[in-house]
């Protein structure tokens, strides 16, 4: 049950980055762009979360996904305070 979370989280987590950058290629918004590239380092998270505890469960990768989660709220947050449009 929990490999059927992970593929929905990181389904979930393309669908949204897909629609953000879509609106962003549309309208030139840049707070979309930064959306749509955090919800894209989010998907590989979301990724690296499925391999690390159902495909190589001996293998220890939170410090990988640590660093993309980091990394993905930095964009973000980069977005929200520098983005002075």
């Amino acid at each position: 049950m929990a490999e059927a979370v992970y593929i929905l989280c990181a389904l979930t987590s393309v669908a949204c980055a897909l629609l953000l950058l879509r609106a962003w290629r549309r309208t030139r918004v840049k707070l979309l762009l930064y959306s749509g590239l955090c919800f894209s380092i989010l998907t590989l998270n979301n990724v690296m979360l499925f391999v690390d505890l159902v495909l190589i469960p001996e293998q220890d990768l939170s410090l990988a996904r640590t660093c993309t989660s980091l990394l993905a709220s930095g964009v973000l947050l980069f977005g929200l305070i520098w983005d002075v449009s």
